[in-house]
């Protein structure tokens, strides 16, 4: 197990239960153990420190985050722990969907997450890959997703490194879907289709994308 890149996979509990019977986190990680390289465990909201110990940090090499109703109830001393070990360590960082708005990611970002504009059931998604040599695309062509929701810009994301995807939406909207940072020592991806009411973490193509930003953003094994 000492080989593997450890990754932890956090969400709130909070997504319908329909959907995601064993929440966001259990749907990725069932997604990220496909793959053997991976050693992936979860954690929630409700756990001992918000699921994201001291000891337990220093035993991740990726966090992958997915919130949305309770941003607001994510503590300070959660975030700095959480800063601290993505600049100071090296740990990566996953930002899923609404976590835009999440205070790990505003925090390491150094902006406020707001965007344009949201919409249900507004699809079809089309994703384009604008970085194709980049690590997180390998894999990955241009592709659709029919039922997903809409966010559209302005995003407040700081200023990516790489902007890998982009996102357009009937009517004209768009979005910068795929972006990559390096913060500090450590990087950071945002990705944003996974609406908790739509099927989007049970796709291949997404699941894959989810492996090759693992990959990319653990310390010392990205490209």
């Amino acid at each position: 197990m000492a080989d593997k890149i450890r990754v932890l996979v956090w969400s709130e509990h909070t997504a319908p239960r329909d959907m995601y019977p064993n929440d966001i986190n259990g749907a990725v990680a069932d997604g990220l153990r496909k793959d053997d390289r991976l050693e992936v465990s979860i954690a929630e909201y409700v756990d001992p420190d918000q699921g994201v110990s001291e000891e337990t940090l220093a035993q991740t090499d990726v966090l992958a985050w997915w919130g949305h109703m309770l941003h607001r109830q994510v503590t300070d001393e959660t975030v700095d722990r959480i800063e601290r070990h993505v600049k100071e360590r090296g740990m990566g960082f996953l930002a899923l969907h609404s976590s835009h708005m999440a205070k790990p990611f505003t925090r390491l970002i150094g902006d406020d997450g707001r965007i344009g504009g949201v919409k249900h059931d507004a699809g079809p998604e089309q994703i384009k890959v604008l970085a194709p040599d980049h690590p997180i695309a390998k894999g990955i062509t241009d592709f659709a997703i029919d039922d997903e929701e809409m966010y559209d810009e302005e995003f407040g994301c700081g200023t990516p490194d790489t902007v890998v995807f982009h996102s357009t939406f009937p009517g004209g909207h768009e979005f910068r879907s795929g972006c990559a940072y390096q913060i500090g020592n450590g990087r950071v991806f945002y990705f944003r289709p996974g609406h908790e009411e739509n099927p989007t973490y049970y796709r291949d193509d997404v699941q894959l994308i989810l492996n090759n930003a693992v990959h990319w953003a653990a310390p010392s094994k990205g490209e």
